[in-house]
């Protein structure tokens, strides 16, 4: 199995990058990753703005992957190191008008728990938080969501699922890290259990098929997902994607949307980052054929 080490890191997913390395579509390949503040405290001297954050290791490039082809990752395992940090403060997250400090909190991880306190401990939830492709003419930040991938911060991007990206460069340019152990939907004091770890895939190709992307699917469902500045256009955007899927699933608009409306969850990934997410989440039993 090939690795990727995290010496190999961008902080944003761009056209212009050069591969790290080659990978040929199903091989299974393992990333070393940072986390997200690369060793680096935030203070109410250096907030993130001040700072670079959110480094990917990469990027990849996979063989055959062309334009118009889809990229299918499936999640294989994710290991976390025995400490990782919060953190939350003045400036940021929803949160942040209403407080006066910044603070770093360092997190224990024993036993697959997060120790938050002497009396709170919290099972792990491991995702990756920045995982994405090249745009295809512009360079975008990791920490910024959109769709090529990204900072979405969706907390389904875990073992276990199939994330699927599209290809819009040749070769992919595959990139991702930012890692958290626990994290809930909104992650809203801009952060996660940020922590280093490692992340293994299997990546494959599809080709000769379209999708809404980014999607996501596991055992149990279907996900579309979507970011934008405005939490509204994006919800628009997720739902408009689900249905898109359902009609090519072999739904009828009308009965597309009345469905979505009755068993479609609606959830929102993140509303910290500069584009927040948003994912629409459908029960696979209902589906004709589906992914």
């Amino acid at each position: 199995m090939k690795r990727v080490s995290r010496d190999n890191c961008v902080y944003e997913m761009s056209p212009n990058h050069k591969a790290v390395m080659h990978i040929t579509p199903g091989e299974q390949v393992l990333f070393e990753t940072w986390d997200a503040l690369h060793g680096q405290s935030v203070t109410n001297e250096a907030g993130l703005e001040s700072m670079n954050y959110n480094p990917a290791t990469g990027p990849v490039y996979i063989d055959g992957a062309q334009p118009g082809d889809i990229l299918s990752l499936r999640i294989d395992k994710i290991e976390v190191e025995d400490e990782g940090v919060i953190v939350c403060g003045k400036g940021m997250g929803v949160m942040g008008a209403f407080l006066e400090d910044s603070v770093n909190k360092t997190v224990k991880i024993e036993n697959g728990m997060a120790v938050f306190s002497d009396k709170i401990r919290l099972p792990l939830n491991k995702m990756i938080g920045v995982i994405g492709t090249a745009p295809k003419d512009e360079d975008i930040p990791c920490s910024t969501p959109d769709y090529h991938g990204g900072n979405m911060d969706c907390k389904e991007i875990r073992e276990g699922a199939t994330l699927l990206l599209p290809v819009n460069v040749p070769g992919a340019l595959l990139a991702l890290g930012d890692l958290h152990a626990v994290m809930a939907d909104g992650e809203i004091g801009i952060s996660g259990v940020e922590i280093s770890g490692t992340v293994t895939l299997t990546i494959d190709l599809i080709k000769g098929k379209e999708l809404p992307l980014p999607m996501i699917t596991n055992e149990d469902h279907v996900m579309t997902l979507a970011s934008h500045v405005d939490l509204d256009v994006a919800v628009e955007m997720a739902v408009a994607n689900m249905v898109k899927y359902l009609q090519a699933d072999g739904f009828g608009v009308y009965d597309a949307v009345m469905l979505t409306s009755l068993i479609g969850d609606v959830q929102i990934c993140q509303v910290v980052d500069p584009k927040k997410t948003i994912r629409v989440s459908f029960p696979k039993k209902y589906l004709h054929g589906g992914l």
